[in-house]
């Protein structure tokens, strides 16, 4: 079997498989397994930036959470804790909004 990649392309895989200490090939027969398997599923790029929203949503829950427990679990009132709440109820706004755009971009390729 036989992959074809223009140059830029090639040089994304490439980087993609220093990263993970293999070779193109090697990291390339991964991915194709994994994707046969179902283990990743890939996703158009306009969806990219549904991703993304998604990771910084994430980082933003996981910021949140160490806020309010910083805050104890006396802290009842107070700027702090408003803050936090009102923080994370946008970050589970946007991982909702994200999440349920990429369900739709997986059912749209089943």
């Amino acid at each position: 079997m036989g992959v074809a990649f223009s140059p830029a392309e090639l040089e994304v895989v490439r980087a993609a498989a220093v990263r993970e200490g293999m070779s193109a090939a090697g990291w390339v027969g991964q991915q194709a397994m994994a994707v046969a398997q179902d283990v990743l599923v890939p996703v158009s790029a306009d969806r990219a930036d549904v991703l993304r929203e998604l990771v910084k949503a994430r980082a933003g829950l996981r910021e949140v959470a160490v806020r309010l427990d910083a805050l104890g679990p006396a802290a009842t009132t107070g700027a702090g804790l408003a803050d936090a709440v009102a923080d994370a109820r946008a970050a589970v706004v946007r991982v909702d909004a994200a999440t349920v755009a990429v369900m739709r971009e997986r059912r749209a390729r089943t």
